[in-house]
Order: structure tokens, then C-alpha cells, then sequence
């Protein structure tokens, strides 16, 4: 067990901990919109690296959730507490619609398809530029969401200094706008869980020994000219970065099962080199340029073998 100076990682003494061993199963929920670094494509490599024993599931970086779908499909989480947030409002308002309103959301979505267009895109797009956004219904507001992200040029989410959505609409011939199976399934899921509009140092308050927290943040850049933080206004660099390593320390000193990617850079392998790391192979499909997108290798970081 390797952990922090000072920390006494999952009690006294050296804990093993059973992980998922190599069987497959039947993903049954997706996420419902696509996500800078989702773990969709690499769920059957990372999940052999979770434990299989938990109490309670935290989540601060929801984003697209395919983590917290995968657990949810496995049935990893029946009958426990789970937690999801991100500060992303938009991002957070979006999975609260989609666990409450599920049939509400499908009815605006239906409009946002019957009239999309390229006009009509950068009409919704502009939304976000009015002082009264957020006065919109959080229904529209949250079928905005899902339609830029299912419209806009290879599904990123950015946006300006000022929060406003800048991404140039796609050229998709039929671009799946509305997948009510994908709603449906998603809004049973969500259905126990709860959702927080809040910062990942929140985690810390809440989570309690035996629980399983997962962070899955924005990525630490690979070089100088990398722009894989600039997808949200909140940038994630070494302050930030290193702000998760003593949370994550705080975590582990208190017994939580903790799992965190990141990108494989020298800076993160040096700031968590007492603990346990494993390279995963990733491809990134969604980046704003042609060159970022591939095989690339991501950290798993975790503080249990």
C-alpha cells in the first residue's frame, strides 16, 4: 500500500482489496452526450482496476458519466449512496432534467430537431449571450445542451472567457438529437442518485472510509501548446492539479478507495509517485484538432492494490 507522508491509507495495515476480475457483460445505460475524455471506450480496461467492494460511489467530475453508467449497468451500485457533480451549471441542470423530466426534455428535443438547421443552430448557440439566460426554463435549457452537443463540430463542449458556448455547428447528415432509449435508460439510472452542483474539494466533507471516490478530471496538459483544458472555462492546471493530489491524500488518509485518471505526463507520475499507477490505452476522438485525436496513453492512479 503506498500512500502519502503522513497518511495511513485504508486504516493501520496494509489492505488487499478484490477487484473486478475479466468478465464481460451487457452495457445496458450509455451517456447521453459526448464528453472530452469519456471513458466509454476504455471502461473494459480501467473497471479491473476498481474495487469490487465499496460502500458509498462519488463522482466529482461527473461529466459524461460513462463510469458511473458502467457501475450502474454492472449493478456495482444497488442499494448504495451515490453521489455525482461537476461545476459545470449547464452539464448539472442537464442530468437533473434527464432524472426528473425525462419525458418533458424528449418533447423539447423533438422541437430542437424538427427545426434544425444551420441558422437555427447558432440561434440556440447565442442563447448563453443573453443576460437572461438562465431565467429559461431549465427544460429547454437542458435540451439546448444535448442539441449543441449532438450538432456542434465533433461534440465539444467550450466555451469563452465570458461562459458563452463558442463551438462552430458539425456537419452531420442526421445527427442523433433525439434517443429516447438512451433518456429513458439514463433517468431509471439516475434515479436514487444525487446530483451536486459543486467543486471536487466538496467530495472530502462527505465521503467516509470504505467509500469509493473516482476522479476523472480535466486532463493536465501533454505539452506546452496542448489545448485539452481549454473546453471549459475553468482551467486545470498545476495549482488546481496539485489542490486534487491533497484532497486525494485527505481521501486516502481517511480509508476511501480511491481512483484517479489523468493524463500520462511527467508531472502528474511525479506528484502521485507513491502511489499505485497503470498505463491504460485510450482514443481520443474528440479534440478541435486532427492531430490530438488517437491512441494515447492515460494514468490510473490508485491508493490500494
Amino acid at each position: 500500500m503506498r500512500r502519502c507522508k503522513g497518511a495511513e491509507s485504508l486504516g493501520n495495515k496494509t489492505k488487499e482489496v478484490e477487484v473486478l476480475g475479466d468478465d464481460r457483460f451487457q452495457v445496458d445505460v450509455k451517456p447521453f452526450v459526448k464528453w472530452v475524455g469519456g471513458k466509454r471506450g476504455i471502461l473494459s480496461q480501467i473497471m479491473n482496476y476498481f474495487p469490487k467492494k465499496f460502500d458509498a460511489y462519488y463522482e466529482p467530475f461527473i461529466g459524461g458519466g460513462a463510469v458511473f453508467f458502467e457501475l450502474y449497468s454492472k449493478g456495482m451500485l444497488d442499494d448504495k449512496k451515490v453521489v455525482v457533480s461537476d461545476i459545470n451549471s449547464e452539464l448539472i441542470n442537464c442530468y437533473t432534467i434527464v432524472k426528473n423530466s425525462p419525458e418533458d426534455l424528449i418533447k423539447s428535443l423533438e422541437n430542437f430537431k424538427k427545426n434544425h438547421s444551420k441558422e437555427f443552430y447558432y440561434e440556440i448557440r447565442s442563447w448563453d449571450r443573453d443576460e437572461n439566460f438562465m431565467q429559461i426554463n431549465p427544460i429547454d435549457r437542458a435540451a439546448r445542451f444535448i442539441y449543441l452537443n449532438k450538432t456542434c463540430f465533433n461534440g465539444l463542449y467550450r466555451v469563452n472567457r465570458k461562459s458563452q458556448f463558442n463551438v462552430p455547428m458539425g456537419k452531420y447528415k442526421n445527427p442523433n438529437i433525439v434517443d429516447t432509449d438512451t433518456i429513458h435508460n439514463a433517468s431509471k439510472a439516475l434515479k436514487n442518485v444525487t446530483i451536486k452542483e459543486q467543486s471536487f474539494k466538496e467530495v472530502v466533507k462527505e465521503a467516509k472510509k470504505g467509500d469509493f471516490v473516482y476522479f476523472d478530471p480535466p486532463y493536465y496538459p501533454l505539452n506546452d501548446t496542448s489545448n485539452f483544458t481549454s473546453y471549459n472555462e475553468f482551467l486545470f492546471l498545476e495549482e488546481a492539479q496539485e489542490e486534487l493530489y491533497k484532497i486525494f491524500c485527505e481521501l486516502d488518509k481517511k480509508g476511501c478507495y480511491i481512483v484517479h485518471s489523468n493524463s500520462n505526463t511527467k508531472f502528474i507520475k511525479k506528484l502521485y509517485a507513491n502511489y499505485d499507477m497503470h498505463i491504460v490505452n485510450a482514443n481520443r476522438f474528440i479534440n478541435s484538432k486532427s492531430n490530438g485525436r488517437g491512441k494515447i496513453d492515460e494514468v490510473l492512479i490508485r491508493n490500494f492494490k
